[in-house]
């Protein structure tokens, strides 16, 4: 172990008094100030401008320039960068290295970038200790340490403890991609062609923008074959302006506040639903029951909840 970190710590390098030079930038083949590096201490440096200053990561300060995040990394902090080298930006193709330098695509740049950042500082001594950590992007990164060598998801550590004024920079070979974003309740129910009449009655009920809405919310979520199930004349009346109010308390009564899995939800007898009324909830051989409704999938994960799928509509008590 001893001399593991004897390989894996290294002396931070930066510039002070650097040489300003033009070198065409690895995303946008446009001409850009970069500066030959010399060794020197860069404690009092801040992320960005120890960055600026460092030829190899000329790449990353421009990607970080058209993120509109130089700012953030010149802040206070501390953070902890693990900064691709340009030929790590090298190894992307190059359509989306194009791609994400559009205006448009920004917030996505920007969450690939800030995916690349951990609150606080964290030295290498510190960071083999972990297993992940989670990056301002809000979702984590694993670590691990095989063969002598430290990764970060698959990115390989290269150098470590560049130390800056508001935190410290390690250099990574790779670019790390942060994982897809779940959808929202209702984004997820969108994509579904199963869902497509429970869709159009969210819709109608105004109830879009409460579904993708922070929540958390568990939704038990009827397929199209369960509305089938009602008479047409019902489906119609609920679809008129007249049963909106209707229809909205009759879909409330389908989302129970709270994320709620299939592995907690056979352990109850009801749950308290959005419309203030409660469901019951019982298991018979071996199946979920929901008022009587079979759950038939389960744990479809969302950004704001989890959706179960059964087969009937579930109706509340009328007043």
């Amino acid at each position: 172990m001893k001399k593991f970190f004897g390989s894996f710590v290294v002396a931070a390098v930066s510039v002070v008094g650097a040489v300003d030079a033009q070198q065409p930038c690895p995303l946008s083949g446009k001409p850009v100030s970069v500066a030959t590096a010399r060794t020197h201490a860069t404690a009092d440096k801040t992320i960005v401008e120890t960055a600026i200053g460092a030829e190899d990561l000329s790449t990353l300060v421009a990607a970080v320039k058209q993120g509109q995040l130089v700012e953030t990394l010149s802040g206070k902090g501390p953070f902890t960068v693990f900064a691709p080298i340009n030929s790590a930006f090298a190894k992307l193709p190059k359509e989306a290295i194009a791609d994400l330098l559009k205006d448009e695509n920004r917030a996505q740049l920007q969450a690939i970038l800030t995916y690349h950042v951990v609150p606080g500082k964290v030295m290498a001594a510190d960071v083999v200790k972990l297993k992940e950590a989670k990056t301002a992007n809000g979702a984590s990164i694993s670590i691990r340490v095989e063969d002598g060598k430290v990764y970060v998801n698959d990115a390989q550590v290269i150098k470590t403890d560049i130390t800056c004024s508001n935190g410290v920079v390690h250099l990574i070979d790779s670019v790390i991609m942060p994982p897809a974003k779940a959808p929202s309740i209702v984004e997820a129910a969108i994509g579904n062609e199963d869902f497509s009449t429970l869709v159009a009655l969210v819709k109608h009920a105004g109830l879009v923008e409460t579904l993708s809405g922070e929540g958390p919310f568990t939704v038990f979520a009827p397929n199209n074959a369960a509305f089938a199930k009602l008479p047409k004349e019902t489906v119609d009346a609920l679809l008129s302006d007249k049963g909106k109010d209707q229809l909205a308390a009759i879909l409330k009564y389908h989302v129970v506040p709270g994320s709620v899995k299939a592995a907690d939800v056979v352990k109850l007898k009801e749950a308290k639903t959005a419309l203030g009324q409660s469901a019951k909830i019982k298991v018979e051989n071996g199946k979920v029951y929901v008022d009587g409704a079979q759950v038939i999938a389960t744990d479809i994960e969302c950004s704001n909840g989890i959706i179960h799928v059964i087969d009937s509509v579930i109706l509340p008590q009328t007043k």
